[in-house]
């Protein structure tokens, strides 16, 4: 299956695929950046997973490497949040562990966004329907890589991202260049009338036209589909991010599983999918 479209590339080395920004890409000799595609290739990390199972633990760990050695980066470099769906975003200025990825250390406990500006460290998220955000500031040489699925968009996590870049490493909005991964969509994000009055009261103060592209009723008073991307774009240009410069991958996790992980396609034996992010 091929997903290339107008702002992402779907590239395929071997066994090996991924996507990349076209954006992004521009900036080539400054960062490098992938996410992943195909479902034989998971990237959970929670050691609870793999208590009894090291064999199959390494496999993880050689999927990153292998991805991180098709986009030029070191995976020893990796530094991964144990994501909890809150809207907690550090900065990472250097790395715990200096031979091998920081996956489950304390630090980065209830951790969904991550921010730095050095050289040394690629950052992860991990999704299966969630968005993955990619930040990139080409002028003061800052990434962030942030998950929010649909209570981390509750929480603006993706606000909460820039307004960190703004204030710790002293970028400007008008600079920062986001890129939204694929993730369930509009079309398959499905919720109950509890989780819509959530996101109604949430962001009550947006434009009541805009209310009604994000909340589409589907099955009267029972059932509503929700855009949380289209909330992402508006919450983040609402705040100074140029609508240039949000990049939408156009795809939906959901409608593709036979190459994208999917919790609600995948149902509790989900796999999880990754986007990375480097400088060089």
């Amino acid at each position: 299956m091929e997903l290339s479209n107008d702002t992402v590339i779907h590239i395929k080395n071997g066994d090996i695929e991924y996507l990349q920004f076209r954006r992004l890409l521009e900036y080539s000799d400054v960062i490098s950046h992938c996410y992943s595609l195909g479902t034989n290739a998971n990237f959970r990390t929670s050691s609870k997973n793999y208590e009894n199972n090291k064999i199959e633990y390494e496999k993880v760990i050689n999927n990153y490497k292998d991805l991180c050695d098709n986009i030029g980066l070191d995976y020893r470099n990796l530094v991964k949040g144990i994501q909890r769906h809150t809207n907690n975003v550090t900065s990472v200025y250097d790395k715990i562990n200096k031979n091998e990825p920081d996956f489950n250390m304390k630090e980065y406990e209830n951790i969904d966004g991550l921010i730095t500006n050095k050289k040394n460290i690629v950052l992860s998220t991990t999704s299966a329907d969630c968005i993955s955000l990619l930040f990139f500031d080409p002028v003061k040489k800052v990434i962030a890589n942030t998950h929010s699925g649909w209570k981390g968009t509750l929480q603006r996590i993706s606000v909460k991202t820039v307004e960190k870049m703004v204030k710790e490493f002293e970028c400007n909005k008008e600079d920062i260049i986001v890129c939204i991964c694929p993730s369930i969509r509009k079309c398959h994000f499905e919720v109950e009338k509890n989780v819509k009055d959530m996101f109604l009261r949430e962001f009550q103060e947006l434009e009541e036209e805009n209310l009604k592209e994000i909340i589409e009723e589907k099955v009267i008073g029972k059932k509503w589909n929700i855009d949380t991307v289209l909330i992402n774009k508006i919450i983040l240009k609402n705040i100074g991010i140029k609508e240039e410069n949000i990049i939408d991958s156009k795809i939906c996790t959901m409608c593709n599983p036979e190459i994208l992980h999917s919790y609600r396609a995948e149902k509790e034996n989900y796999g999880l999918n990754t986007a990375l992010i480097g400088l060089k």
